[in-house]
């Protein structure tokens, strides 16, 4: 019998039936603690200790089983620690799992899927190179540096990662390391530093690890000087008894490292006439605020447009607000908004900028596709990033739309003649409520209540306030965006004199400054002093023929940096040892 009404089932609540039980099967992985695995570096080498680090947000299922790891590494110790907060009224809390490990063997190595309890974490991919040429010691091999750039031959204004490192077997305190110099180019230090053990010749030391990005201004062979560590070290032939009775005996060491050599190469020919724009990778993307097919006369909507790049700097990034020339939509640009991410692979630059769109008539207008040439580096080759053209559709606004009409009075019939009148006698009517007296009331009545339909029917379809665009704010933009084509102009052509009528031009509007050397007192150090030299050149006190185009990059530099309010770079190397 049961099996029978089994079969019976109707088909719609069989199929209900199997979707809870699929629900019911995969709703358990939504509640699963998610797991985040990173390394502190990727590639590292054979016989280089690293970390591998497990962050959880939550309190995972159980206690991890790091055993599956023994297989391709070796555990050389392991911390676990949490930390909370509360941010705006927010609880947050997250626990680390710290493994410092080594690999066993070189080549494509993963770290596998382990275990918290029902947790899982998904697999990490490590490279693992072969154990790098022992570096030579120098003049104290308890004690050295290295240094190389990866690559050694590239492009102008490509990025360049420099790395250095500092090998030390022994105590050291106080250490201080010199930055790169390299002229003609724009260094930033990326990422934190990375600490850990290696074997150089036999001998264990600990290295500390530090990274810079380069982006190197002008073609040719450049070289980036020797840096310079000063550290003091603990003595090593001290007696045993003064440890007891004196403190311990420091000595000031003072190590360089190699110099480095880069080939630059000029952009290619397959780049002339455009932006010279390379970057490892590159996306180019827009969003809007609303739907541009179905836009009201008078409201505004904003389109985003946006650029991230991998390798590049934040003043390599080109504008991307078109200019329009319809007098019925008018363009509002804001200020772009600029940001740098230092990883540890590199920068990775971004440009957002928002335009608000609003049309004064109906119709459509057509944006034009946007195309943004630019070198990839990786490739060796141009391409190309592209938006398509977007049509936007505007209709009258509720506010424009044609006034409700007012309902017009009924159109009385006239009364039956006698041969209309039926043989059945109608009704009198009470005498308080006579024809002559109902009509004009009941007239009056539907009329208020049109009246009334028709306010309700104009307040719900009022159209949505319009934002108070800022014209003063919108006409300055305007003026700072033409008086940067200006100077760019200007360096581009060398004119000295067209280029110091810009800069006065931006100085006064920026800063209330009316002469070049008010307006080198504001900027940074690149830009102040390319002014500087053109105000020389101006004065018949320069040496040579001026040539703007470092004037116009630590001007473009120096307003990105500026937007970003980057913090200070730190001067000394922390830390130098473990204790």
């Amino acid at each position: 019998m049961n099996a029978n009404k089994l079969l019976l089932i109707n088909p719609r609540h069989l199929g209900r039936l199997l979707l809870c039980l699929c629900l019911l099967a995969v709703v358990p992985y939504s509640w699963a603690t998610q797991i985040q695995v990173t390394v502190d570096r990727n590639p590292v080498n054979l016989n280089d200790s690293f970390q591998i680090v497990f962050t959880a947000t939550e309190e995972p299922d159980d206690d991890p089983d790091f055993s599956p790891l023994a297989q391709d590494f070796s555990i050389l110790h392991q911390n676990h620690g949490s930390t909370a907060s509360w941010v705006n009224g927010q609880h947050s809390r997250v626990l680390q799992w710290t493994l410092n490990v080594m690999a066993k063997t070189a080549g494509t190595v993963q770290v596998p899927a382990i275990h918290f309890g029902a947790d899982v974490t998904t697999p990490l991919t490590v490279q693992v190179q072969q154990q790098a040429k022992a570096p030579d010691a120098q003049r104290n091999d308890e004690l050295f540096l290295t240094a190389e750039a990866t690559p050694t031959q590239t492009y102008n204004q490509a990025q360049i990662i420099y790395t250095v490192r500092v090998y030390t077997r022994v105590e050291i305190s106080r250490a201080q390391l010199s930055e790169p110099e390299l002229a003609d180019a724009v260094i930033e230090k990326i990422g934190e530093d990375a600490n850990y053990n290696t074997d150089v010749n036999g001998v264990g030391y600990s290295v500390t690890e530090r990274k810079y990005a380069i982006f190197a201004q002008k073609s040719g062979t450049l070289t980036v000087k020797p840096l310079v560590l000063t550290a003091e070290v603990l003595s090593a032939g001290r007696s045993v008894y003064n440890n007891f009775f004196s403190p311990p005996v420091a000595k000031t060491k003072r190590v360089e490292s190699p110099a480095v050599s880069l080939d630059i190469k000029a952009a290619p020919a397959a780049a002339a006439g455009q932006h010279w724009l390379p970057a490892e990778q590159l996306e180019l993307t827009e969003t809007w605020s609303g739907d541009p097919a179905q836009m009201h006369v008078g409201e505004p909507l904003t389109r985003t447009l946006k650029i991230q790049a991998k390798g590049t700097t934040v003043g390599q990034l080109p504008e991307l607000a078109q200019v329009l020339n319809n007098a019925d939509l008018k363009a509002y640009p804001d200020q772009p908004n600029l940001k740098e991410q230092k990883n540890a692979d590199g920068l990775v630059a971004l440009r957002e900028e928002k335009i608000a769109l609003i049309p004064s008539k109906p119709g459509r207008y057509v944006l034009p596709a946007m195309t943004l040439p630019w070198f990839n580096t990786q490739t060796q080759q141009m391409a190309v990033a592209t938006l398509p053209e977007v049509v936007l559709t505007v209709v009258a606004g509720a506010n424009e739309a044609p006034a409700a009409s007012v309902p017009a009075p009924p159109t009385l019939a006239a009364p039956p003649s006698a041969a209309q009148t039926p043989s059945v006698a109608a009704p009198a009517l009470p005498p308080a409520a006579s024809a002559d007296t109902v009509l004009p009331w009941s007239l009056a009545a539907f009329m208020a209540l049109g009246w009334l339909v028709t306010l309700v029917y104009l307040w719900r379809g009022k159209a949505k306030p319009v934002p108070v665009v800022d014209e003063v704010q919108a006409a300055r933009q305007l003026r700072l965006r033409d008086i940067v084509k200006q100077l760019r102009t200007a360096c581009a052509d060398n004119d000295a004199a067209a280029a110091q009528k810009a800069l006065l031009a931006w100085g006064s509007l920026q800063f209330n400054a009316n002469t070049l050397g008010a307006i080198a007192n504001q900027c940074e150090a690149r830009l102040r002093d390319e002014i500087i030299l053109l105000n020389q050149t101006l004065y018949g006190r320069g040496t040579q023929a001026w040539q703007g185009k470092h004037l116009f990059q630590f001007f473009t530099e120096n307003n990105a940096r500026t937007k970003l309010a980057t913090a200070k770079r730190p001067s000394e190397l922390q830390p130098l040892h473990r204790l």
